[in-house]
Order: C-alpha cells, then sequence, then structure tokens
C-alpha cells in the first residue's frame, strides 16, 4: 500500500448514506465528514434515492434531490419516474415478502448509487490532493451490516467495481468493516475517556441502529490500544424503516390495503412524501411521555390520489371526515413497539452471551437519536450496564469510524512506528459460521451406509474453523495433508461450506451453504501433500496453498458463489 495517500470511509446505508476522509498522515481530528451533497449542505449525510428517467436507464437525481416533493394541487406530473430506494435491503437474509418491489434490478441500483458517490468523491478530494488517483492512491473502506455473508460483501465487491470505485475487483485498496465494528472504533478514539473507561480488561457494546438494520459489537480492551471481538457480533432487519412499513400498515387498516398497494403502484412519489411527512411531524418527535401526544394527517395535502382508490365504507367515513385522520398515541406507540422489542432481544441476547460484565453501552446510527427507543434502552438495561450514551453526532460515528479503522490498518500494514499515530488495533474477531470442506473419509460402521460409494469412501464435512472460536486477524488457519486425486492433476478444487451449526457432518444438511470454489494450480505437479490455508480474521476470507515437500507457493483463488440474477 506504498502509494496511497487518502483514506475514503463510505457508509453506505438504507436510508441514509456517507462518506468521510483523511490524509494517511491525519491524526483522529483531522477526519473530514463530507457535507456538501447535491442542494443539501451542512448534512453528514443524504438520503440513499435515486430518480431515473422514464426508460430507468439514467440517474437524473440522487439523495435528497430525489425524495418526493409536496403534491401539486393540479395533475400531479405523471411524466416522471418513481423514486427508489430501500433497493439495500435485497442484500441479506431478509424474506422476500419483506423486500420492497422495485422497477429494476437491485444491482444496478445500488451500482447505480454508487457511481454517483464516487464522482462526488473525486469532486471533493480534488481541491486538496489534485493529483490523487482514487484507482492508486486511495484505500476505501466500506461499513456493512454485520448480518453480512462472504456472498454478500462479495455482491458489493463486484458493485464497487462496476461504479468505477475500484479497477480490480480483487484489489487491497477496498477493504470492509461492519457497521457496529466501525462504530466501536470511533467510539473507542472518541468517547471511553469521557467516561474513565479505558483500562485493560473494560469490555463494552455498540448498539448501531440504523434505516434497515440494527447491528450489535461487543468488545474488549486487551491491551495497549489492542482490542479483541468477546462474543459473536449479531444483527437484524429491525431499524427505522420498519416504523415506516407500520405506519402504511395502520393506514391500509384504515383505508384498505388495496387503496395503499394502488397509491405505491401508481403514485410511489405521494407514498413516499406520505411517509417523509410522518416522520417529520410524529417518528422523529415521539418521546413516549406524552400520552396526549398525537399526529392530524391531512391525506388531501399529503397524498390527494388516495381518494381515487378508496372505496365502500372507508371511503364514506373518510369524507365525512374531510379526509383527515387522527393518529393517537397509543397508534404510534404501536407502531414502534413491535421494532422496539426485537432490539432489546437482541440486546439481551447479546449480554448473556458476555461472560464479562459490560460497563458502556454507546448507542449510534440515525434511529438512536429517537428518545423513545433511547428511553426504553436505558429502563430495560440501566440496572446491568452502568452507562448507556449517545455520542455526539451518533449519525456520524459509523461513517468516521470506518475511516479511522482504515487509517489503522494502513498505519499496521505500513508498520508505522510512531505510538502518536497507531490507532485502536482489531486483533481478533468471533466467527459467526462454522466453516469446513466436503472431501472423501474413510466410511465407517456408523456411518449410514446409503452414503457410502462404490471405493468405500463416503463425502463428509471436515470443520475448519468453528462459529463461536475467536481467530486472530492475521493469522491463517492451515489444512494438511490433502493429496490431488489424480498424478498428472494441474487444478485441484475444495468446496468450501459455511453453517450456523456448532457441529455438521454433511454438505447437504439443512442450512448447510455454499460458500465457493478454493481452486490451487498446480503447474509443476510433484510429490507431495498440499497444505492450505484460509484466513477468516478479516472482512473477507483470503487462502493461500503450498507443497508440504519442497515448500512451493501455489497460486490460489477463492471464487464466492455469488446468488444469480
Amino acid at each position: 500500500m506504498e502509494n496511497i495517500l487518502v483514506i475514503v470511509g463510505i457508509d453506505f446505508g438504507t436510508t441514509f448514506t456517507g462518506f468521510s476522509y483523511c490524509h494517511v498522515a491525519s491524526e483522529n481530528k483531522d477526519i473530514v465528514t463530507n457535507e456538501q451533497w447535491p442542494d443539501d449542505v451542512g448534512k453528514f449525510k443524504t438520503n440513499t434515492v435515486l430518480q431515473y428517467d422514464k426508460e430507468f436507464s439514467k440517474v437524473v437525481q440522487w439523495g435528497k434531490p430525489a425524495l418526493a416533493k409536496r403534491p401539486k394541487r393540479k395533475n400531479d406530473n405523471k411524466n416522471e419516474t418513481k423514486p427508489v430506494e430501500l433497493f439495500k435491503l435485497h442484500l441479506g437474509n431478509l424474506s422476500g415478502n419483506l423486500k420492497p418491489k422495485l422497477p429494476i434490478n437491485y444491482k444496478k441500483a445500488i451500482i447505480d448509487y454508487l457511481t454517483e458517490v464516487g464522482e462526488l468523491i473525486r469532486k471533493t478530494l480534488k481541491p486538496s490532493w489534485a493529483d490523487v488517483d482514487l484507482f492508486k492512491n486511495v484505500l476505501l473502506v466500506l461499513s456493512v451490516p454485520a448480518e453480512y455473508s462472504e456472498k454478500e460483501k462479495a455482491i458489493m465487491r463486484e458493485c464497487a467495481y462496476e461504479a468505477k470505485l475500484i479497477d480490480d475487483k480483487k484489489t487491497e485498496f477496498l477493504q470492509f468493516t461492519t457497521e457496529p465494528e466501525a462504530a466501536a472504533v470511533y467510539c473507542m478514539e472518541n468517547c471511553l475517556k469521557e467516561y474513565e473507561t479505558t483500562g485493560i480488561g473494560t469490555t463494552f457494546m455498540i448498539v448501531d441502529c440504523g434505516g434497515g438494520t440494527v447491528d450489535l459489537t461487543t468488545r474488549k480492551l486487551i491491551g495497549d490500544k489492542k482490542v479483541g471481538e468477546v462474543t459473536e457480533r449479531a444483527g437484524d432487519y429491525c431499524g427505522s424503516a420498519f416504523v415506516d412499513r407500520a405506519f402504511l400498515e395502520h393506514l391500509g387498516k384504515i383505508l384498505g390495503h388495496t387503496a395503499i398497494d394502488k397509491l405505491r403502484e401508481e403514485n410511489y412519489k405521494q407514498l413516499q412524501y406520505l411517509v417523509q411527512k410522518f416522520c417529520r411531524s410524529a417518528k422523529f418527535k415521539f418521546n413516549g411521555d406524552d400520552e396526549n401526544f398525537h399526529y392530524e394527517l391531512d391525506l388531501l395535502d399529503t397524498a390527494r390520489d388516495l381518494q381515487k382508490y378508496v372505496t365502500g365504507p372507508a371511503k364514506e367515513l373518510m369524507q365525512e371526515k374531510e379526509w383527515i385522520i387522527n393518529i393517537e398515541y397509543n397508534d404510534i406507540k404501536s407502531m414502534f413497539d413491535p421494532v422496539v422489542e426485537r432490539i432489546l432481544n437482541l440486546i439481551k441476547v447479546q449480554l448473556e452471551n458476555c461472560r464479562d460484565d459490560c460497563s458502556t453501552m454507546f448507542l449510534v446510527g440515525g434511529f438512536s437519536q429517537s428518545i423513545y427507543l433511547q428511553n426504553r434502552i436505558k429502563k430495560e438495561f440501566q440496572s446491568k450496564v452502568k452507562t448507556i450514551s449517545v455520542p455526539t453526532h451518533p449519525i456520524a460515528a459509523v461513517v468516521r469510524g470506518t475511516t479511522l479503522y482504515g487509517l489503522g490498518l494502513y498505519n499496521k500494514l505500513s508498520n508505522l512506528q510512531n505510538e502518536d499515530r497507531v490507532k485502536f488495533v482489531l486483533t481478533t474477531r468471533v466467527l459467526k459460521f462454522t466453516y469446513g470442506i466436503e472431501a472423501y473419509d474413510n466410511w465407517k460402521e456408523t456411518d449410514p451406509i446409503e452414503r457410502k460409494n462404490f471405493r468405500g469412501d463416503i463425502l463428509k464435512f471436515h470443520t475448519i474453523a468453528r462459529r463461536g472460536q475467536k481467530i486472530e486477524i492475521d493469522k491463517e488457519i492451515i489444512v494438511k495433508d490433502f493429496v490431488p486425486s489424480f498424478t498428472l492433476q494441474k487444478v485441484v478444487v475444495f468446496s468450501i461450506y459455511y453453517t450456523r451449526e456448532y457441529n455438521a457432518e454433511y454438505c447437504d444438511e439443512p442450512g448447510m451453504e455454499l460458500l465457493g470454489k478454493l481452486k490451487i494450480n498446480i503447474p509443476n505437479r510433484e510429490s507431495g501433500r498440499i497444505n492450505f490455508g484460509l484466513s477468516f480474521g478479516r472482512m473477507e476470507i483470503t487462502a493461500s496453498a503450498k507443497n508440504e515437500t519442497n515448500g512451493q507457493s501455489y497460486l490460489t483463488t477463492f471464487e464466492i458463489d455469488k446468488e444469480n440474477d
């Protein structure tokens, strides 16, 4: 990484996106978070929204300008296309019925959005570093949800390449970190001293509450500026966007779900404006303390076309009420509570899995600014956690932490000796999955007879690394003594599988997934067994292989089995 001059961290979120940057010689205080967005100045993030032309081939607007405006009194400009948003929810294991319907492929939306972000990054860096080349002189770090598997990260890498953020799919100039991990790095550098919790052995939790996901990680200070992961990082789809979904469900009960569906199909911009107005007038203000709190929704002002789709008794009732809906305190509370309960459960399980006392909990992310959510978390856990805090600018914690993570990674790989510039180093991660390979073994009498082949062998899952295992960031796990099947074999291919189970025997068990293919090129076939190593500690799995007899290294590629479009 000798040509790297600038670190750029990107927090590509479900509902909001931001980036920050610094020179490699920077200190913590020198990190700049971008606040110059299209038609929006002074905000750390912009909306993750696109507006296309009629054919959905060209991006017309992105960010805040792509959001729907207040409906006009007359014809609401039928020729405009609808905004495309929430496309990031198509990544990950969210059930299909909860993924939003999109007029284009979700990968195209991600690529188009990252393309716009990339152009803005180039424009932003130019005044400070005129000759900086994004492909050659910039280390990009992209934060992803804790729940993302290798497949999702591989898709994000592919999209970054197509968006011209990188010029080589396998480049080391793009790295990943999880969103809660990035927030942890930020809080370590900026918040721990405030609570006098910088001693070795201190354990703290990050709860990153975003638009789509809520992600948690628990960390322990294990040495001078060294941090380990205590238990599995966790996450769930219970971000603020699901409160918006509950709001639309509530309207559907009053007006008819068919009416809401038709508005979504025929005039998505009005639906989006309806949600925006709810957020500004109710969601952001609701704290749970004032039982007289309510929100008066004027449908003629926010979504005029809805009246065309409402039928029967519901239409008669709304005409009588002049299309005004009064949403009471209990209604709004019922929109929050199922989402909040899932967040509380995530925290509860994380604390139960943490054997050490957690002294501090930091709430970060846009949804963490909800006073109601803060109050519920404090009420539930203040007896178990000494300090529960929301840092200054919680919405920027992940994006700044992403850049800090990249700076620490650069400093470590460059073997910098200046202690004043050494950042907190993440030394261990806890595996979320069990990994292994499919390989032949001798059939035993205790094995199922139907799995025995004509040679007397049986295909089994051979564990390489187990879920819950603490893995050092830079340590390879070596798998020894594999012999090629044929004397003149030029390429050896191993199928790598993963599962959430701690113990597994076969690669066709429920929950077992093919991760990818490990290909080892053997140009000059010599006798000897093959040893190969896999590194799980970093955010992307890497591989190496060599001949056990003569130490010859082999060209090794690991291809992730990405989903089919």
